[in-house]
């Protein structure tokens, strides 16, 4: 599966079955023994991204403790910047494949995993803070929304640096949410002196 990755990475979102097969150093025959047709290939492809690449730079900034709120929301958000920054291909290629007629839109799946991850952890700290958690689904799924939207606007115009956009969106993240949440408690402060 690596070398289907590498394949797109080299090649972009048209890669063919022989790009792969180069990529891979076998013949198109020893691709097609593993998967029966490209759209098979291009759904292995599209989970590896997800699974490998972008849900565990995602998942773990949201895992992560951060010295504030603007730390973390910032973490979460330079994540996906830099990934789409890092490598492009790669996004284009996700991007090029979502909602493929007859298939599973891996896109749409990662972008609710993380956006359900993030609800829960808001729902948490809303709960915690006696405040009701209703609106942190709706919240967690603008947030994933807003960070997802700009970045692709940004990914095809560079108007600005990824420092730039990463500023602004967690600007916005912060100015937003930071009138909805309650402040994150650390665990010094947690603790009964």
């Amino acid at each position: 599966m690596g070398a289907a990755v590498e394949a797109v990475r080299l090649v972009g979102p048209d890669f063919s079955v022989d790009d792969v097969a180069r990529s891979a150093a076998v013949s198109k025959t020893v691709i097609y023994r593993y998967f029966s047709d490209k759209d098979e290939l291009i759904d292995a492809v599209l989970e590896r991204i997800s699974t490998v690449i972008l849900l565990p730079r995602l998942l773990g900034e949201l895992a992560v403790e951060h010295a504030d709120e603007r730390a973390g929301l910032r973490a979460v958000i330079a994540a996906f910047v830099s990934l789409i920054a890092d490598e492009p291909a790669l996004y284009w290629f996700a991007y090029a494949h979502t909602g493929r007629s007859g298939r599973h839109d891996l896109v749409a799946a990662t972008e609710r995993e993380v956006a359900e991850t993030l609800g829960r952890l808001m729902s948490d700290r809303l709960t915690a803070a006696g405040r009701p958690a209703d609106g942190a689904m709706t919240w967690a799924y603008g947030v994933v929304g807003m960070v997802q939207l700009a970045t692709h606007w940004w990914s095809s115009t560079r108007t600005v640096s990824a420092d730039q956009l990463v500023e602004q969106l967690t600007d916005l993240g912060q100015g937003g949410l930071g009138a909805l949440l309650p402040p994150v408690i650390s665990r010094q402060d947690a603790v009964p002196r």
